[in-house]
């Protein structure tokens, strides 16, 4: 568990496949956010190149959270590898949807859902 300036983050990562997972738990913001984008260079750094975040138990999400998934949508277009990102809240999926990440970004309801799209 990470904890910096009283905000922290929880950050699960599994493989199902070839697949990485990212469950956050918290608040992505600018205390949280690199050392989420460590995680995620790291799985890119170890070959992985699919990837899905599930945000079901994420409460906030900052610029400095969209500007972590805006690169890593980057990066994993770059070696020919997508992100999925699900399970949104409304009003996280409002934050996406008003950045106009939604339009180059696929967001689905479920975890399974996202397994699917590979």
């Amino acid at each position: 568990m990470h904890v910096l300036g009283g905000e922290e983050m929880e950050i699960i990562e599994k493989r199902q496949d070839d697949i990485s997972i990212f469950k956050l738990n918290g608040r992505l913001d600018s205390n949280t956010s690199p050392r989420f984008e460590e995680k995620i260079l790291e799985a890119i750094k170890n070959g992985s190149n699919k990837m899905i975040i599930d945000f079901e138990a994420l409460d906030y999400v900052s610029s400095a959270g969209l500007r972590v998934i805006n690169k890593t949508t980057k990066q994993l277009k770059h070696i020919e590898g997508m992100l999925i990102l699900c399970s949104m809240q409304d009003y996280i999926k409002e934050v996406f949807t008003i950045a106009g990440f939604d339009s180059f970004l696929p967001i689905v309801s479920t975890c399974d859902e996202a397994l699917m799209k590979f």
